[in-house]
């Protein structure tokens, strides 16, 4: 029996021949398209893969990549951030949360800076990290500032659901979780971004499944293809996104059938069903408010909702980014990391002047480290 290598599961996908081919195949086809092909990635592991690999230049000129708002840290606006420094300053409480939020600035600090100044901020490798240390710290709080799209959500659930079994009664929870959909609609209606095609996250879809992308192609007429990270992915969703509309057809297509189904993980949807509700609505950075785009601890489990029992010291006011900052701009997909004053000069990964520069899924951060 042949033994599999990591190697052996990704080599095939960044196969130079298979590139090639695919790059021929798309270029004959580009050629019967009635208007240029303008395509949002929604996922920033997607912008990275376009990036990192070139894809952008492989592609005719009639078809280019608009980046959008798949990154989650970059999409937290300045208030959320200071609720979270907020949090982690205060006496008696440990404030955990996921790897970049805490290099991402708030308005006039950070969790690093107020780490450094001695508040206990805990970068965490996995979520369920946040039960150990409950249990090594009982007099004291421990606050999780969760964040991410539909693929973490479930992680938040499931230490929730670990928790409460083991009667653990120090852990809080300030939600961040954000939906996919939502703000897809809302470029949509904005007429910003020229968009005419999308293609659609892959661990997000996981969850969710494909079919929360129907609305875009019944009511957009705008097609859709779920693809996966590797070069080779991306490239074939760009063909099948090239022939849809060479055939005036717009649905939605999964080119990443090896993880993607129409209907998601339906066990990991019951557990965040059993725990999160969706918000009215939540501020995105360069979005502005949008409605039941992210979710929220349901009323049953309130007594364990920092942003309820911490609501009077928590800011709310909506805050600007650095006036030389255009993240905003570049989430809403109008504006490319490129277009930039500060890009790469007074706005580095080292020293971030806004959230698109600092997660590993920005595209002022894969543009930084690919194309400067």
């Amino acid at each position: 029996m042949m033994n599999l290598t990591l190697k052996d599961l990704y080599t095939k996908f960044r196969d130079p021949k298979t590139i090639n081919t695919l790059k021929e195949l798309i270029y004959k086809e580009a050629k019967k398209l009635k208007e240029p092909l303008r395509v949002m990635e929604i996922c920033g592991g997607h912008t990275h893969t376009i990036m990192k690999y070139g894809i952008k230049d492989l592609l005719p000129e009639n078809i280019t990549f608009i980046h959008g708002p798949g990154c989650p840290v970059c999409i937290m606006p300045k208030e959320r951030i200071d609720h979270a420094i907020t949090l982690a300053k205060q006496e008696g409480i440990i404030l955990a949360t996921l790897g970049d939020m805490i290099r991402v600035p708030g308005s006039n600090s950070s969790l690093a800076k107020v780490r450094a100044e001695g508040a206990d901020v805990r970068p965490l490798h996995s979520t369920l990290d946040v039960l150990k240390i409950a249990k090594e710290n009982p007099n004291k709080k421990v606050v999780f500032f969760a964040i991410g799209f539909e693929t973490t959500t479930p992680m938040t659930a499931a230490l929730m659901d670990r928790a409460f079994k083991e009667g653990i009664k120090n852990i809080y929870y300030h939600i961040n979780h954000v939906l996919v959909p939502p703000p897809m609609r809302a470029i949509l209606d904005s007429g910003e971004a020229k968009i005419n095609a999308f293609i659609g996250p892959s661990h997000v879809s996981v969850i969710t499944g494909a079919k929360v992308y129907k609305f875009l192609a019944e009511e957009y007429n705008t097609p859709v293809v779920v693809a996966g990270f590797e070069p080779v992915d991306v490239l074939e969703s760009i063909l099948m996104l090239v022939r849809q509309k060479i055939n005036n057809e717009s649905k939605v297509e999964i080119q990443y059938k090896r993880s993607v189904t129409w209907g998601g993980n339906i066990v990991a949807q019951k557990l965040i069903d059993k725990y999160l509700e969706v918000r009215n609505s939540f501020r995105w950075r360069g979005l502005g408010d949008i409605p039941k785009s992210a979710l929220k601890l349901k009323d049953d489990f309130s007594e364990y909702d920092a942003e309820i029992l911490y609501k009077d010291i928590l800011p709310n006011e909506p805050i600007d980014d650095h006036k030389m900052c255009i993240c905003g701009d570049i989430l809403k997909g109008i504006a490319s990391p490129l277009d930039c004053k500060v890009f790469g000069t007074a706005c580095t990964p080292s020293n971030p002047l806004g959230s698109c520069m600092v997660s590993d899924e920005g595209a002022c951060n894969a543009y930084y480290r690919y194309k400067r």
